[in-house]
């Protein structure tokens, strides 16, 4: 499976961004999905995921209320809504697959990695 992520951008305190991610492949149903993030000089963190079959989903406590994860399997794309963006926000955001997955937040279970894009929130 390869991932590329895409919709990153820059964007003022309280706005709104989505990010996708797409998949190629015939079997991105099969592929519970992950986003991340990386700030600078910081680890990778957890952000959102959603399980292959949809039904479940999962979120860090620093972005529940404020983001929203949801697949379209028919466009084998993952999608990552983020509104009231706050400057600790700002980041590189990672999507990731994993076969089976069940909305994980640990990011070494996952098997593949898109390249990651970049959000700026300014104050």
């Amino acid at each position: 499976v390869q991932l590329q992520a895409f919709g990153g951008g820059l964007v003022q305190t309280g706005g709104s961004l989505r990010l996708s991610c797409a998949a190629s492949g015939r079997t991105f149903s099969t592929y519970g999905m992950g986003w991340f993030r990386q700030a600078t000089g910081k680890e990778r963190e957890f952000v959102a995921a959603i399980s292959w079959g949809g039904g479940r989903t999962y979120y860090a406590d620093s972005v529940k209320g404020r983001f929203t994860i949801s697949r379209d399997n028919a466009k084998n794309t993952v999608y990552l809504q983020m509104n009231s963006l706050k400057p600790e926000d700002t980041a590189v955001y990672f999507c990731a697959a994993r076969l089976y997955g069940l909305a994980n937040s640990r990011s070494d279970v996952y098997d593949y990695w898109g390249q990651g894009t970049q959000v700026t929130v300014s104050s």
